[in-house]
């Protein structure tokens, strides 16, 4: 059942006085079981809706005729999130401190956010009926952690039995028309070499529904830098970047798209310049840190001119220690367009550890204390990325906690640079 979290004004629901708590049990006569469910039955022309009041008793049926484009206008309440059952050697999770923001230590492999809002997954855990309704409701595409494709070598990395058999998986799935992009944590003498050349070619073999392999450098923190795998030397991220072009090359001669992409950070390790805007093809991976850097410095670049006057002001642009040396020519730019004095200010990742120097995991603590020891400033520029939809960063530090303390300066977040900057004027 999906219990009814809010009605929108003017629509059907709205219309037959639907109750805010009520749930609804089914549609059509099939088992409403999550919201993905309740948004896959709605499209009918024709609905006999099944709706238990707040209330309790006996359900309500409701018979409704609509077009198939229009939406019933209900907000069905947030699912139970489906928890990830797999111990995977790299696990980040694992590298959480105690006290972090609580979704940090969420350990989700569940295919409804895979759908929505394109999380990766394991698909280790969904048997016979759960892939059945993949292609039922053709919940494509979907994002699907690989790691590896080579049956025992996958199950180590999971560190469970359930995952030897994703070639079979994707198999089943792509056949029935659905659409994967795919990913693979890079784990030294794990999963790289042979072994990666062995997963792209294993998943180029799938053909075209395979939309996107990207592979993607792991991550480690001080907590679990002692696990079984270690961070990629600087030789090994250009090994990984050249095995990488040459499946590049072949799909482009082939297809006509790069299709396999390694990540921003990738390149940062080998110490490599970011590719130009050719190697992103339809941009379709950003939010997995697929070309991140380069639609910032596009951005940047279309929007320099636009700058307001910031005659004599001091401003801070906050970033972690991974992204300052490319913040630093863009700052210098920022200073002579709009008049102001423009300092990067790199936040030592003092909660993670020195290995974490993405932007969107800066502590709110380290971001404070960076900015009082070099301050005061008139503005600054917090990146977006590093706080959630309630304004919190990674320890729990509020936002407004850190624009009290840095009074009266004023202080702004966003993620592309030039309209950032525009909000101190």
């Amino acid at each position: 059942m999906v219990r009814i979290a809010d009605i929108l004004p003017g629509t059907i629901a709205d219309e037959l006085h639907l109750e805010i708590g009520s749930r609804i049990v089914r549609i059509n006569g099939e088992l409403v079981r999550d919201t993905v469910d309740f948004r896959f039955m709605e499209a009918e022309a024709t609905l006999e809706l099944e709706v238990q009041p707040a209330a309790g008793g006996q359900s309500i049926v409701y018979e409704i005729e609509k077009d198939e484009q229009d939406v019933l206008g209900v907000v069905p309440e947030t699912d139970v999130v489906r928890q990830c059952a797999n111990k995977c050697v790299f696990c980040f999770v694992d590298g959480n401190p105690d006290g972090a923001r609580k979704t940090l230590h969420l350990k989700d492999d569940d295919f409804r956010l895979s759908f929505t809002y394109g999380s990766y997954v394991t698909l280790t855990n969904l048997g016979p009926k759960g892939f059945q309704r993949l292609i039922d409701q053709r919940l494509s595409p979907l994002y699907v952690s690989v790691h590896a494709t080579e049956p025992e070598l996958r199950e180590r990395l999971l560190g469970v039995a359930l995952g030897g058999n994703i070639i079979e998986h994707l198999e089943r799935l792509t056949e029935a028309g659905i659409e994967v992009h795919t990913q693979v944590v890079l784990c030294p003498e794990w999963n790289d070499g042979e072994h990666l050349n062995r997963t792209i070619a294993d998943l180029y073999a799938l053909g075209p529904h395979v939309l996107s392999l990207s592979v993607v450098p792991v991550g480690l923190t001080r907590y679990n830098i002692n696990a079984p795998v270690r961070l990629l030397t600087p030789a090994e991220a250009h090994d990984a970047i050249e095995r990488v072009e040459r499946a590049r090359a072949k799909s482009m001669a082939e297809r006509g798209i790069g299709w396999a992409y390694a990540g921003d950070e990738m390149f940062f390790i080998a110490g490599e310049a970011q590719p130009e805007d050719a190697y992103y093809d339809d941009w379709p991976l950003t939010e997995n840190g697929v070309g991140a850097v380069r639609r910032l410095l596009n951005d940047f670049g279309n929007g320099i001119e636009d700058v307001p006057a910031l005659d004599g002001k001091r401003i801070a642009l906050v970033t972690g220690d991974r992204m300052a040396p490319v913040l630093r020519p863009l700052a210098k730019r920022l200073s002579a367009a709009t008049g102001a004095q423009v300092d990067v200010v790199a936040v030592e990742n003092t909660y993670f550890g020195s290995t974490v120097t993405t932007a969107g995991l800066l502590p709110g603590s380290a971001v404070l204390l960076a900015l009082l020891k070099t301050g005061p400033y008139d503005g600054i520029m917090l990146p977006r990325e590093a706080l959630n939809d309630d304004d919190l960063f990674v320890d729990n530090v509020s936002l407004s906690e850190v624009v009290s303390r840095l009074e009266p300066a004023r202080v702004v977040t966003g993620i592309e640079l030039t309209s950032t900057i525009s909000e101190l004027s």
